[in-house]
């Protein structure tokens, strides 16, 4: 078979409509399916163009940071410091106890030794 310019091909109109739907489908799917990549891709760049953005930090970050350590810290202290005032206060307590102990004691003994000069 020789194909030339003259040579003739019929075809109906069914298959020709056909054809050009089928290159028509296939042309928009390739249009959008390349509209989503450049979507995808220019959202992810701008994430990370984001991210980077957050990432780095102002002096105002560091100083924020460095306030924040120091009120740990502070804190810190303020934790010891009240551990100790609550041994403190039972230790306090215990005294308070004994010094009342001693107190009646003492008066206990006073009143023995007045008993006993009266006696006499």
């Amino acid at each position: 078979m020789k194909v030339s310019e003259n040579t003739k091909v019929s075809t109906d109109l069914k298959t020709i409509a056909g054809i050009i739907a089928a290159v028509a489908i296939a042309v928009f799917a390739y249009t959008e399916l390349t509209a989503r990549l450049v979507s995808l891709e220019t959202s992810r760049e701008l994430f990370q163009a984001d991210l980077l953005k957050k990432s780095e930090q102002l002096p105002v970050d560091q100083e924020q940071l460095m306030l924040l350590e120091d009120l740990y810290k502070t804190v810190e202290k303020i934790e010891t410091r009240i551990e100790d005032m609550m041994h403190n206060k039972v230790n306090i307590q215990f005294l308070q106890k004994q010094m009342e102990k001693a107190l009646f004691d003492l008066e206990n003994l006073k009143d023995k030794v007045r008993a006993n000069g009266s006696k006499h």
